[in-house]
């Protein structure tokens, strides 16, 4: 199984930071779907998606990401 990145917008998959592809055997391939969060949280990339590629299987799996709400003294911001 390979842990891809994949912008959401495009399609195309995280070589490195700043760079793209649209060739899936050229992308960074992550050790798991924490390493792929923890990596963009460290380098601030955005509009992502982790997708599960399977070699051995006709189909991949995509998680879409969200950033967390962060909250302040346990109660949600209020919106202006």
């Amino acid at each position: 199984m390979k842990v891809l990145l994949q912008n959401k917008e495009s399609g195309h998959y995280l070589k490195d930071v700043g760079v793209s592809t649209e060739d899936r055997a050229d992308a960074m391939d992550f050790l798991s779907s924490t390493q792929a969060i923890e990596f963009c949280a460290a380098h601030k990339v955005r509009g992502m998606q982790i997708v599960l590629r399977f070699d051995e299987q006709h189909f991949d799996i995509v998680l879409p990401m969200t950033m967390a709400h962060r909250y302040s003294q346990g109660r949600p911001a209020h919106a202006v």
